[in-house]
């Protein structure tokens, strides 16, 4: 039996929610996977990927064969990466939501969607990219002794998100090894209402205040000097009449929200004149859904 798992990009923190929150996008990560005698992996769009035991969905899928006491033989794995990797789009966190739900459909559904939400965040170290990658929509996710608490709600429709996306890549754990171990009460509180502020503008379609509310001062400030160019791209956007922009995940992405149909177009054409060719621009909507399985 194959099944064929699609997961969504996501976009996490959104300015001041730091590991808190997150959105999934209208881009995916497709895998089609099914039990077999040994390990055979297939990149159906010639994208690079790892095709031994260490490919983070194989390992996933074992591991739950494992917490089920299920003798685990093998799997065929074909992917389909359009989600790029270490661009602050949540590749890594996709794959994990693929290994756990192809992984429990595999095994006939024995773990519930808030199971593998913690199992998720355990394996990934915090929800704020497998959450709406796996529920979908805006997510506001806690995670506390190792269970996740975590809401989905649905993004005004008019929203647009653009992303701009730079050719070069920025791990995950050099971003994070450059943030602070503590931070004082003053920014805490100014991250905490800005945090409050951006997840009740996205859902209530209030554009007012989304400039304040993607305002940041716990991660963006340290990570900003890995970011080439990345003032140059902020102003672009605000010039093109963006509502606000902000680092998207760990970067170097970053995101902008809209309105306008034609941003995209327009940021595509700025970016060549200012010479930042090195930058791509995308547009998605937020996906309401998140990681869907289908027998196939």
């Amino acid at each position: 039996m194959m099944w064929k798992l699609t997961v969504p990009a996501s976009s996490a923190n959104l300015g001041a929610g730091f590991d808190a929150l997150g959105i999934a996008l209208t881009l995916y990560n497709r895998v089609w996977i099914e039990e077999a005698d040994g390990c055979f992996i297939e990149s159906k769009d010639g994208i690079a990927v790892p095709t031994g035991p260490d490919n983070m969905i194989y390992d996933t899928v074992r591991h739950l064969y494992e917490q089920c006491g299920r003798p685990f033989s093998g799997l065929h794995i074909l992917q389909e990466n359009n989600i790029p990797m270490t661009r602050g789009l949540g590749s890594s966190s996709a794959c994990l939501v693929a290994g756990l739900l192809g992984g429990n459909h595999l095994l006939g559904e024995p773990f519930s969607k808030k199971e593998l939400l913690d199992r998720a965040a355990q394996l990934e170290g915090h929800p704020d990219n497998v959450a709406p990658a796996l529920l979908g929509g805006l997510v506001t996710a806690v995670m506390e002794d190792g269970e996740v608490h975590a809401v989905s709600v649905p993004v005004n429709p008019k929203f647009r998100f653009a992303v701009f996306v730079p050719s070069f890549e920025l791990p995950t754990e050099k971003a994070r090894a450059v943030l602070p171990t503590q931070v004082s009460r003053l920014d805490a509180v100014y991250n905490l209402s800005r945090a409050a502020l951006m997840t009740a503008s996205l859902f209530s379609g209030d554009v007012e205040n989304l400039r304040i509310a993607a305002q940041d001062r716990l991660h963006q400030p340290y990570r900003f000097p890995f970011i080439p160019n990345g003032e140059r791209v902020i102003r672009l956007a605000y010039d093109l009449g963006a509502y606000c922009v902000c680092i998207s995940g760990a970067g170097p992405s970053l995101l902008a929200i809209t309105e306008d149909e034609r941003f995209a177009e327009k940021a595509k054409q700025q970016l060549a004149d200012y010479g930042l060719n090195d930058w791509q621009i995308r547009e998605y909507a937020c996906d309401p859904w998140g990681a869907k399985a289908e027998c196939i």
